[in-house]
């Protein structure tokens, strides 16, 4: 995996021995010939003298114990055409370095401040020790930084504000003290900053509000101290928000109820106090607030006491009466026993002669919609034994008014029991868990059911618990729970949002030849089920354990919706040790699943892998190839260094422009497909090095001319 990028994609290992000396020599009389023509077929082959410089200062520092580097010949040639591992070039002159997982040590020059069209520096997962450089600052067209997951000191150079075109900068799992720098960046298009796990100390700048298009914050597992800033309130692209595992004191300012963006929200483990803003609680969980003894009114255990209403004082102009002298004591003083006594009677009669008279209105109701009534079950049952026989095989009772139970959760639109068993249903497929059917209401509204198989539920009371939680979720890369119906038999339905293009698995491996599936759309895909499984791990606190591409539905957009998380919690445990056995029928279950046949985060992740792996190569999991399943086969290729052998064809013919994408996107794949459940990464960090293979699909770009870049966000 260490040789040149272009190499691993685009050419296989030669079998058949070295060249002849007569072809080489013939190849050294063409050279002059060649270089002249590889100026045209290569933008800047030729790479700038004080650029080549630069890249030598850099290498210099840099202990490469692995030989990465033996690319960056002392002639320069070949810098800027692909030869240089690492280097992306335009017009002569370095535009990225990119050295992700290469057992790198050393530090950082601060000769890198002399590329000045750099715009990507991605170091990160080595082993760099140093100081950030100061130099960086001083490189107007840098767009993205990412140094986390090293060893690196000091603090983060004041000089990292002078970046005006900065969108991304995270240094996160390092060694860093100091303070944020002060207003941490100029730039306007700024949409990620991740300083977690350092020891940066003193406050929260209050400039970081200015952040007009920051859709993600992470200061956590730090020493910052201070109080929260107001001004955070003006964050209104903010999707997430971590401050966890800091010093922070104060109260949460009620104004960051105004961010309805935010999906990820984390303030625990702090000094804070005060009340959490009734929004802010009722969209995030307990575990976003925990760990700060002085916060109340986020956990039904932990009220806020309301204070007592204030007691106006008597007139400051007149003086206060003492008992003796009251009126109004004097008055009730007069009242005898018996006067009492015939109030309260009189109390009494009246309120018995208004209950007569509601009693009287509901039985003449009652009448009244008698008729009505029995013709409503009567047509409610026949429609249920329609949906029956054309839903195929599930066994639905009448419901509705005949003594079924609908609940709503919030929802597009709202309907009845009846109009619930009265739709025409369609199977779209069975599960572990129950029957699918895609539903269309009488208003032409469509919605999809799942019937869940009544001897693996729990019973009424635990199940209805445990979905009412389940059906508070919302997130835009998980399926919402709309609502749910208990029949008078022990049916249980399941009512969620109908996705019209159905799941990843039919999009991929059902669609005929003329349909082709772009590499931006797979990486979309790809980001969007990372996200919505970060959000089950880290906002809710679940464990999917059954993520097959099946279990992925695409909208009109194809935006991806993970759908069945959290259905663990209804089944029983024996139901639960089937779906785990059906899933690794699959091929997506990690292999300490066979034994332990307990799902964790770490299992989520191998299953993300598969997936991951599913969208490259355009195999699905559960046919092995040689033998072998998916990662073993594509790890089997890599080894084997026939790298180009493992793409779907669809996305070699793009492969000039997204092979770097394509081999990166494999190791990370491969990395959560690790054996070892230790070595997989936390969902977190899958996503943060998704959307830095592609950025272009979490915020849109500006070109340099100022026009607007339509991106796939």
């Amino acid at each position: 995996m260490e040789n040149n990028t272009k190499d691993l994609i685009f050419s296989r290992k030669n079998q058949k021995g070295s060249f002849s000396f007569t072809f080489l020599a013939f190849l050294v009389l063409l050279s002059s010939t060649i270089q002249p023509i590889l100026g045209d077929l290569w933008d800047g082959v030729i790479v700038t003298q004080s650029d080549f410089q630069s890249l030598q200062a850099i290498k210099t520092e840099l202990i490469d114990t692995k030989g990465v580097l033996k690319t960056w010949n002392d002639s320069g040639l070949g810098a800027c055409s692909g030869n240089w591992v690492g280097i992306k070039c335009l017009k002569g002159e370095v535009i990225a370095i990119q050295l992700p997982w290469k057992s790198l040590s050393g530090r950082i020059s601060e000769k890198i401040g002399q590329l000045q069209s750099l715009r990507k520096l991605s170091l990160h997962d080595n082993n760099l020790a140093g100081s950030i450089p100061f130099s960086l600052g001083f490189l107007p067209n840098l767009r993205g930084v990412y140094l986390f997951n090293n060893k690196l000191s000091g603090s983060v150079p004041p000089s990292i504000a002078n970046l005006p075109m900065l969108q991304a900068f995270d240094v996160s799992h390092n060694l860093l003290i100091g303070r944020i720098p002060f207003g941490l960046t100029n730039s306007s298009r700024v949409f990620r900053v991740n300083l977690s796990y350092n020891k940066l100390s003193g406050p929260i700048p209050s400039e970081v509000g200015e952040f007009s298009r920051l859709r993600v914050l992470d200061l956590s597992n730090n020493e910052i101290n201070g109080s929260l800033p107001l001004s955070f309130s003006n964050l209104t692209s903010l999707v997430s928000l971590n401050l966890e595992n800091n010093r922070l004191d104060g109260e949460i300012p009620d104004s960051y109820a105004k961010l309805r963006n935010l999906s990820s929200f984390n303030v625990s483990h702090n000094n804070l106090s005060g009340h959490v803003p009734l929004v802010l609680s009722k969209r995030f969980n307990a575990s976003s607030f925990e760990g700060n003894f002085g916060l109340c009114g986020y956990i039904s255990s932990k009220p806020c006491r309301s204070s007592p209403p204030p007691q106006s004082p008597p007139p400051h102009n007149l003086p206060s009466q003492s008992p003796e002298e009251s009126p109004s004591e004097k008055h009730h003083r007069k009242l005898s026993t018996k006067d009492i006594i015939l109030i309260v009677a009189g109390v009494l009669l009246l309120i018995l002669l208004l209950l007569c008279c509601f009693l009287l209105c509901c039985l003449v109701r009652k009448r009244a919609s008698s008729s009505r009534k029995s013709g409503k079950v009567a047509k409610a049952a026949a429609s249920a034994r329609s949906l029956e026989k054309g839903g195929g095989g599930g066994e639905v009772a009448s419901g509705g008014e005949a003594g079924g139970k609908l609940v709503h959760f919030d929802g597009p639109f709202v309907f009845t029991a009846d109009d619930l068993l009265c739709a025409t249903a369609e199977i779209m497929g069975k599960s572990a868990y129950g029957t699918a059917y895609k539903a269309t209401l009488e208003d032409g509204n469509q919605v999809a059911v799942k019937r869940l198989r009544e001897k693996t539920t729990k019973g009424h009371k635990e199940f209805e618990g445990e979905v009412a939680l389940l059906g508070k979720i919302r997130h835009p890369n998980l399926l919402a729970l709309r609502a749910y119906y208990l029949g008078p038999k022990g049916e249980k339905l399941l009512v969620f949002d109908y996705m019209s293009r159905g799941s990843l698995a039919s999009f991929l491996h059902a669609r005929g030849p003329e349909i082709i599936v772009e590499w931006p759309t797979r990486m979309k895909i790809a980001i969007g089920i990372t996200n919505g499984l970060s959000c089950l791990h880290n906002q809710e606190n679940i464990v999917h354990g059954n993520l097959t591409s099946s279990n992925i539905l695409l909208d009109e957009q194809t935006n991806p919706h993970i759908t069945d998380f959290g259905l663990s919690r209804l089944m029983t445990t024996s139901a639960n040790t089937n779906i785990i056995a059906t899933a690794g029928s699959l091929g997506y279950n990690a292999p300490e699943l066979s034994k332990t046949k307990k799902p964790t985060t770490k299992t989520d992740v191998y299953s993300l892998g598969v997936i991951l792996l599913e969208l490259l190569t355009g195999k699905p999991p559960g046919e092995p190839t040689n033998g072998m399943d998916l990662p073993q086969w594509v790890a089997s290729i890599v080894k084997e260094e026939w790298t180009n052998e493992v793409f779907d064809l669809e996305l070699m013919r793009d492969a000039p422009a997204i092979g770097d994408e394509l081999l990166n996107t494999l190791k990370l794949a491969l990395h959560c497909v690790d054996p070892s459940p230790s070595a997989r990464p936390e969902v977190k960090q899958v996503l943060q090095q998704l959307e830095e293979i592609k950025p272009e699909l979490v915020e849109v770009e500006v070109d340099e001319d100022g026009a607007k870049v339509q991106t796939n966000e």
